[in-house]
């Protein structure tokens, strides 16, 4: 029987595919670790900006880029307590922290002298977050009813509704598609991927109700929007030009906070819709996991800070004293 024979042609072209795949699984690797490091498309973004701002403030005094010193960092984070609150320079600190663990350099924060500086800033400025302020139910309901029935006031409406009755983040409301919503005999199921505690991907799902007035349901208000945009797939809440003439443009997240200053007040954030959603349902005898099946929070924690202020008021044993 003969042998076919190994060339030296088919050898050559062996090791090559070897070394490509050893090539492309190196690459691929690589790759991994870099969308590990960086995270979610959102903190992506966040660190991003993070890291432009140092960079700015660096060149400001002469040096030319990253990375930074511990002295220098100590010196950053000293001028930034000036200006911003705990939380943003924790922020900032944590994209400092990130730039040099990609690039592989030493973390400057690691540095006592940055530690001890970390902790003069919070005894100094505090920790706590400013709380987005809750609105009452009456108050919020009297501002939803006279917005006119034209193509924005109808997204606005809806927006507002589904915004406040979903406990939605103003990011998750964005990134609502009209194919992620569901009508069903008592009212929708919403489903949308990509919240801030669900950074895998992972569908989850919020569901809201119809309400006995037609002026203030969510379920209603979103039904009269979706039948404006005249489509069955896309964007949800799309900008609308001047001559209310409806885009496919996703709306971003800054128009969802106008829209609520707008029709709430200046005195509200579009946290509000969040924060009162919690506070409202609380106060009215929701239980925890109640909420935490609309707010998707992992914890009571949140809660408890949202809902604090309110019962501070309502429940208090100083209304009792008969004075």
């Amino acid at each position: 029987m003969r042998k076919s024979a190994i060339t030296p042609n088919v050898i050559s072209e062996a090791h090559s595919v070897t070394i490509c795949s050893a090539q492309q699984l190196n690459q691929q690797t690589a790759a991994f670790f870099r969308k590990g490091i960086e995270g979610s498309t959102n903190t992506r973004i966040a660190y991003s900006a993070d890291i432009k701002k140092v960079q700015a403030w660096l060149r400001q005094q002469g040096i030319d880029d990253l990375p930074i010193s511990p002295a220098t960092l100590a010196t950053y984070l000293s001028d930034q307590a000036s200006e911003h609150k705990w939380s943003t320079i924790i922020r900032g600190l944590a994209a400092i922290r990130k730039w040099h663990r990609l690039h592989k350099h030493p973390d400057p924060s690691a540095d006592e002298t940055v530690r001890l500086v970390l902790e003069g800033i919070k005894r100094s400025i505090g920790t706590e977050p400013t709380q987005a302020p809750a609105f009452d139910i009456q108050e919020y309901k009297e501002q939803i009813r006279p917005i006119p029935p034209t193509p924005t006031g109808m997204r606005d409406r809806a927006l507002l509704l589904v915004g406040f009755a979903g406990a939605f983040r103003r990011s998750e409301l964005v990134a609502l598609d009209i194919e992620g919503v569901q009508f069903t005999r008592h009212g929708a199921i919403l489903s949308f991927q990509g919240s801030k505690t669900n950074q895998y991907g992972r569908t989850e799902q919020k569901a809201i109700f119809y309400s006995p007035d037609p002026d203030t349901c969510p379920v209603r208000s979103l039904q009269d929007y979706i039948n404006v945009l005249e489509r069955s797939s896309g964007p949800l809440f799309v900008r609308i030009r001047k001559g209310e003439q409806v885009t496919t443009d996703r709306l971003s997240d800054k128009q969802v906070a106008r829209a609520v200053k707008m029709y709430l007040g200046e005195a509200y954030s579009a946290h509000s819709l969040r924060a009162s959603f919690v506070t409202i349902a609380k106060l009215n005898g929701a239980d925890d996991s109640q909420i935490m099946q609309q707010t998707k929070h992992r914890t009571r924690t949140m809660i408890d800070r949202y809902t604090r202020v309110q019962q501070i008021v309502k429940h208090n044993a100083a209304m009792k004293l008969g004075l």
